[in-house]
């Protein structure tokens, strides 16, 4: 045990778990054998983790959340797979992730700085970026890929296999079935997009210019008068020096036919959130 861990009597670390520096492990929680806990972790009480996770440094879990347990897949047999949860997250009561397939990678990945709200999912093989906000209750399927600094409100749930691009927003109670471009800002049952997140970027830095050619580049790249790969490149011609628009465009386009967020048919003109 390393120096500065406090292990409350109640609690059961088992054999093998490894625990660093200033660990602190509250009443009625469970450490599987496979887990590593990095330094200045604390689990306050009735916490699982087990499986082969590991818990970044600083990292603050609430009770009654469950890390590293068996994917909910009926095709996983018992394999060994991993969970990694990043530093300096928090994660409030209730909170799950499970551990990845045997067909799906073998891994699931949380990234630094997150911040898990109560009752909220993380599924089996899904990669979170860094600085995601999850509110209450919101969830998501297996092989999610999350960018960074993206912000999951209450109750949304967002299908399997569906990518968030960095910097997006999901309304709350949204019904995510397609991917959503980065800088996206999405709601709706069967959500659709509702123009950028304005003030993520601007919270971000996004310069006055940069947010202009996104809003531009959006309503060019969504123009239902022409096909798909046509607006693609109109948008890659129009903003040949933007690192912004590169960046919508490489994630449009990255891996092949995709089902994607898009606007509805009466919010086709609408270029982003004032």
């Amino acid at each position: 045990m390393s120096a500065g861990t406090e292990i409350h009597p109640l609690a059961l670390v088992e054999k093998g778990a490894q625990l660093g520096a200033g660990v602190r492990v509250g009443p009625f929680c469970h450490v599987g054998p496979e887990v590593v806990l990095g330094d200045g972790v604390h689990l306050l009480s009735h916490v699982s983790v087990t499986g082969a996770t590991t818990v970044g440094a600083r990292t603050q879990v609430h009770p009654h959340a469950a890390l590293g347990g068996p994917p909910q897949d009926l095709k996983h047999k018992d394999a060994r797979t991993t969970l990694t949860v990043g530093a300096d997250c928090l994660i409030r009561e209730g909170f799950t992730a499970h551990r990845g397939t045997e067909h799906g990678g073998g891994h699931t990945r949380i990234g630094d700085r997150c911040f898990l709200m109560a009752n909220s999912h993380v599924a089996h093989d899904c990669h979170i970026g860094n600085g995601i906000i999850m509110a209450n209750g919101s969830v998501m399927g297996g092989h999610c890929e999350i960018d960074d600094n993206v912000i999951i409100s209450g109750l949304v749930a967002i299908h399997q296999f569906v990518r968030i691009g960095r910097g997006a927003m999901l309304g709350g109670g949204a019904r995510v079935a397609g991917d959503v471009i980065p800088y996206g800002m999405a709601q709706g049952d069967r959500a659709t997009l509702r123009g950028l997140n304005v003030v993520g970027l601007r919270r971000a830095g996004a310069s006055h210019s940069d947010i202009a050619a996104l809003r531009q580049a959006y309503l060019m790249l969504f123009d239902r008068a022409r096909p798909v790969a046509e607006n693609v490149e109109r948008v890659r011609t129009a903003f040949p020096g933007n690192a912004r628009v590169a960046e919508v465009l490489l994630f449009f386009t990255a891996k092949g036919r995709r089902i994607f967020t898009v606007p509805g048919v009466d919010a086709a003109a609408e270029g982003g959130d004032e």
